[in-house]
C-alpha cells in the first residue's frame, strides 16, 4: 500500500479513521451491509445467508422472552450503524405483543445515525415504542444502569475495530449493561477479505495487518482509508467472553455461500446460485459451522452468550 495511508491509528486518532471511514461510505455502506432498508426481511443480499441465521436467533430469543409472559422490551445495539437491525427487532417485537418497547443505537459515525433516524421516523412513532439513536463509542462508558438491556447487540465487525488491549474492558463494558442476552458478530481470521465500509468490488488495493491491527484501503474513486482493523479465532473471542459471560455458543456464519457467490468483475450474470446448489451449501454449513477445523474460516464468529445469575442485579 502507499506509505501515505499506512500510518498508525489510535486512541482519538483511531475513533476519528473509523467515524471518517464509515461517515465517507454514507448510504453505500447500509446497502452493502443490509441490502433494501425498504425490505426488513427479504435477507437477499451478498450476505443473506449471515444475516438470515443472525435473524433467526435473535428473533428466537424474542420469542422465549414473549413466552415468559413479559410485555416489556429493552434493546441496546453497540455500533448500530444505519439502524437496521433495531428496526427489524422493534417491527417483529411489535407483531409479537410486546406493549412497551424500548430500542437505543450508538455508533461513531454521525452520518450512519442520521440515516438510522431518518429510516426508522415511522416506526419510532408507533405506540408503545421508544426507538433512540445517539453518539457513542465502545471504548468510553456505556450509557444505562446495569442489566439495563433484555438483548445486547455488536453486530457486523464492530469489535473488529476495538483495540486488542482493550477488549477485555469493552467486553465488561457490555456485560454490565446486559441482563439477558447477548450476541455479538466478528470478522474471523480466515475469513474472505472485507473492507468493512462497501463492497469489495469498489477498492483497487487494501492490505489487511492483523499484527498491527489496521486495513489500509485504497478506492476506486481515489478515496484512501486507514483504520484498525482484528480479525477473530474462535479461542480468542471466547476468552474475550467467558469471564463476564455465559457462553451459550459460537458459530461460524457464512463458510461457504460467500465463496460460491458471483462476482460481476468477472461472472455474467446467468451465473446465479441454483436452488440446488444453495440447499446443498446450506447442509454443509449448519454440519460445519461448530467444527473447530472450519469455523475460523467463516465470514463471521457469531457469538451467542447470556449474563450468568448471579451477577444479574
Amino acid at each position: 500500500m502507499p506509505t501515505a495511508i499506512r500510518q498508525v491509528t489510535t486512541g482519538q486518532n483511531a475513533e476519528a479513521a473509523i467515524s471518517a471511514a464509515y461517515n465517507e461510505a454514507g448510504y453505500r455502506y447500509g446497502k452493502y451491509a443490509d441490502g433494501n432498508p425498504r425490505t426488513l426481511f427479504a435477507f437477499d443480499g451478498r450476505h443473506a445467508y449471515g444475516d438470515r441465521k443472525t435473524w433467526e436467533l435473535i428473533e428466537g430469543r424474542l420469542l422465549a422472552l414473549r413466552a415468559t409472559g413479559a410485555c416489556r422490551l429493552r434493546v441496546l445495539d453497540m455500533g448500530c450503524g444505519p439502524g437496521t437491525w433495531l428496526r427489524r427487532i422493534v417491527v417483529r417485537a411489535r407483531q409479537l405483543g410486546f406493549a412497551e418497547i424500548v430500542a437505543h443505537g450508538f455508533d461513531i459515525a454521525d452520518i450512519q445515525l442520521h440515516r438510522a433516524r431518518a429510516l426508522s421516523r415511522g416506526v419510532a412513532e408507533l405506540d408503545g415504542v421508544s426507538l433512540t439513536f445517539a453518539h457513542g463509542d465502545l471504548r468510553g462508558r456505556i450509557a444505562g444502569p446495569r442489566s439495563a438491556y433484555d438483548l445486547c447487540l455488536c453486530l457486523c465487525g464492530v469489535l473488529n475495530h476495538m483495540p486488542v488491549s482493550e477488549l477485555p474492558e469493552v467486553f465488561a463494558r457490555m456485560a454490565k449493561v446486559t441482563a439477558n442476552c447477548f450476541i455479538a458478530s466478528v470478522r474471523s481470521v480466515g475469513s474472505t477479505p472485507t473492507v468493512y465500509v462497501d463492497d469489495l468490488t469498489s477498492a483497487v488495493r487494501f492490505y489487511q495487518d492483523n499484527k498491527l491491527g489496521r486495513l489500509d484501503v485504497e478506492f476506486s474513486n481515489g478515496r484512501r482509508s486507514s483504520f484498525p482493523s482484528h480479525l477473530f479465532s474462535r479461542t480468542e473471542l471466547a476468552g474475550l467472553a467467558s469471564p463476564v459471560f455465559d457462553v451459550d455458543e459460537i458459530r461460524g456464519l457464512d463458510l461457504f455461500h460467500g465463496r460460491f457467490a458471483a462476482d460481476p468483475r468477472w461472472n455474467p450474470p446467468t451465473a446465479t446460485m441454483l436452488a440446488r446448489l444453495s440447499q446443498e451449501l446450506e447442509r454443509l454449513e449448519d454440519r460445519y459451522c461448530c467444527d473447530p477445523g472450519f469455523v475460523d474460516h467463516a465470514t463471521h464468529l457469531l457469538i451467542m452468550a447470556h449474563k450468568p445469575r448471579t451477577a444479574r442485579s
